[in-house]
């Protein structure tokens, strides 16, 4: 097997233990309400694809603004933290048990890190 295999592989087996650790954290007490951790880590790393794409790098003039993509990780640093601050005031106000809240954070986390982890490997690199 190759690297590359070795590594999609072993990247999917973590994803599906954060989507476990998140499934379980509202099956385990029957509060479904974490479940709206896996959307907001889902779509964390959307504005930085967006921004990415509308940015108009130019190659001869260094000093463009890249005030674009720098919202982009604005946008995606403010829905990784709603991803883990969403079940911390879940559990603060007693909607979901401080358990499941702590489940899915380390799922939620495992998750985005996975996204991630795909993204540095598997990205095309510019000439």
């Amino acid at each position: 097997m190759t690297a590359g295999l070795k590594t999609i592989i072993s990247l999917s087996f973590v994803l599906a233990i954060g989507f476990l650790l998140v499934i379980l954290s509202c099956a385990l007490f029957k509060q479904y309400l974490p479940l709206l951790v896996v959307a907001t880590y889902v779509l964390a790393p959307l504005p930085n694809w967006v921004c990415g794409r509308c940015a108009n790098p130019d190659d001869f003039v260094e000093s463009s603004s890249n005030a674009v993509v720098d919202f982009g990780r604005f946008c995606t640093g403010f829905l990784v933290l709603m991803g883990v601050a969403l079940p911390a005031l879940l559990a603060h106000s007693e909607l979901i048990r401080w358990a499941a809240a702590l489940m899915s954070i380390t799922g939620g986390a495992l998750i985005y890190g996975t996204i991630i982890a795909f993204g540095m490997f598997f990205q095309e690199e510019e000439e």
